[in-house]
């Protein structure tokens, strides 16, 4: 974060100084005062859902803040710094607000119904091979993570990759004049959280705020082999950029893509290369993640690095090191197994994905998906988790494992897929599928988990790896391949 003087928190945030001097500086901001970080930290009391900030002032000041944002009133000394405002949700937007527009970054923001994390990491990849680039952690990408991204712009960063989800139409809408981006990429709509916006055509609507939002120097980058994606062109106040594959899904009549993907292969863990042709130059494209489907993702990176103005071969040969967050198309072997570990979250489209990713991996011995619970995919739940169920059995694998309750389902549709019932089993939870599973895989076996966020699945992963960790690395914690 930028140092900021109290008056300037106040000023930006619409706040009043309620104790401390104006020109005190902070240099850093959190919202956990259990976790304020060294230098002269600005505690911001939020609200939430299970805990109120407020409560915790005199903690963040006994760890370290020399300020605090609140709505009230308090009294924490008179050498801490108090700013008072109407909404605190509001204030650190607005706060993060007035970091962007101070440092002025390149801001690359993206949305899509899966995706997101894994374009997010990418782009910031193929960024920073030519600009000091800043992006969102891991999944921050609501009215908190938001902000807390543009807060940790620093004096000399030059890009920033924002990361924008949605739980319902205007959400989008809402936080992208604070990001104000240069680029908006949008990488799918699909049958996403169902549960909270009712229908697909809603998502789209959500998920097209993104477009709108734009500057008209602005450029949306949409992915042409999706269809409610390709008509959010219509939105765009500026430029649109297209992506897709050579082969893909387009429709007669359909515009055709500016940055195409041919000659795609896979290596014998499911990472992608390509043939690309941009209007920036064509390159060859290695990713270190496992998964066909990330080509696109790889492809919206491009693009955003050729608007920016990034060496298309600078940042192609950035994305084959790109660090990728924990948990999504991670591809880990150790001692002859290999775990695909895609557990951060899931819905019918990225697990079928996943499915797919499985059976290209290499193998010698089973093919088995630990499979959970899809959250907030609506009324359709119980035919979509038999629906992924049957797709596992046509696609041959050998063993699936539902976990949870809610995942039963996927079971009952992997039988009647044709899987045979010694082949399909269902669990109460994640350490009741590790105990299955331990000592009955080994070398030659390939093993995907996947689910929800709420299932918890990682811990299979782990429990699977628990004896070392020594085998090849796909892109996970380090996002590096050995």
């Amino acid at each position: 974060m930028i140092p900021l003087r109290l008056e300037d928190v106040a000023r930006a945030t619409g706040g009043r100084i309620a104790s401390g001097a104006g020109d005190l500086v902070v240099d850093a901001v959190t919202t956990d005062s259990r976790e304020v970080p060294d230098g002269r930290a600005l505690f911001v009391a939020i609200r939430g859902e299970h805990a109120d900030g407020h409560d915790h002032l005199a903690g963040a000041v006994e760890h370290g803040a020399v300020a605090v944002l609140s709505e009230r009133e308090v009294d924490l000394g008179a050498d801490v710094g108090v700013v008072v405002v109407e909404d605190t949700w509001t204030a650190i937007a607005r706060l993060g607000a007035e970091v962007r527009d101070r440092v002025d970054p390149f801001v690359v923001a993206i949305t899509g119904s899966v995706g997101k994390t894994t374009t997010k990491d990418l782009t910031a990849a193929a960024l920073g091979a030519g600009r000091r680039t800043v992006a969102a952690v891991g999944s921050f990408n609501n009215e908190l993570g938001v902000p807390l991204t543009l807060l940790s712009l620093e004096e000399d960063s030059e890009a920033l990759v924002v990361e924008i989800g949605a739980r319902g139409v205007g959400h989008v809408a809402e936080l992208v004049p604070y990001a104000r981006p240069d680029v908006s990429i949008v990488t799918a709509v699909a049958g996403v959280h169902l549960e909270l916006f009712g229908d697909i055509d809603a998502i789209a609507q959500a998920k097209g705020e993104l477009v709108e939002g734009l500057a008209g120097d602005g450029t949306a980058v949409l992915n042409a082999d999706d269809e409610r994606v390709a008509a959010m062109a219509a939105r765009a106040p500026g430029a649109v950029l297209r992506y897709g594959l050579a082969d893909g899904p387009r429709g007669d009549g359909a515009a055709a893509p500016d940055l195409v993907a041919s000659d795609v292969r896979l290596d014998r863990l499911a990472r992608a290369s390509f043939a690309a042709s941009t209007p920036w130059g064509d390159v060859d494209v290695t990713l270190p993640v496992a998964g066909r489907h990330h080509v696109w993702n790889a492809l919206a990176a491009l693009a955003a690095a050729g608007v920016a103005g990034v060496p298309t071969h600078d940042a192609a040969a950035a994305l084959a090191t790109a660090r990728i967050s924990d948990w999504r198309g991670e591809v880990t072997e150790h001692d002859g197994l290999v775990v695909l570990n895609d557990a951060y979250n899931a819905n019918p489209t990225s697990v079928i994905a996943a499915l797919d990713m499985l059976m290209t991996v290499e193998r010698t011995g089973r093919a088995v998906a630990v499979l959970g619970v899809m959250a907030e995919i609506g009324p359709t739940a119980e035919a979509e988790h038999e629906r992924v169920g049957r797709r596992a059995a046509e696609l041959g694998v050998d063993l699936v494992i539902a976990v949870g309750d809610d995942a039963e389902g996927i079971a009952r549709g992997a039988r009647a897929g044709g899987l045979p019932e010694d082949r399909v089993a269902a669990v109460d939870d994640a350490a009741a599928a590790s105990a299955l599973l331990a000592g009955d895989v080994g070398p030659g076996d390939v093993v995907l988990v996947k689910a929800s966020r709420v299932g918890g699945l990682e811990a299979v992963a782990d429990d699977l790896l628990a004896d070392g960790r020594s085998g090849t690395r796909g892109a996970g914690a380090d996002g590096a391949v050995q």
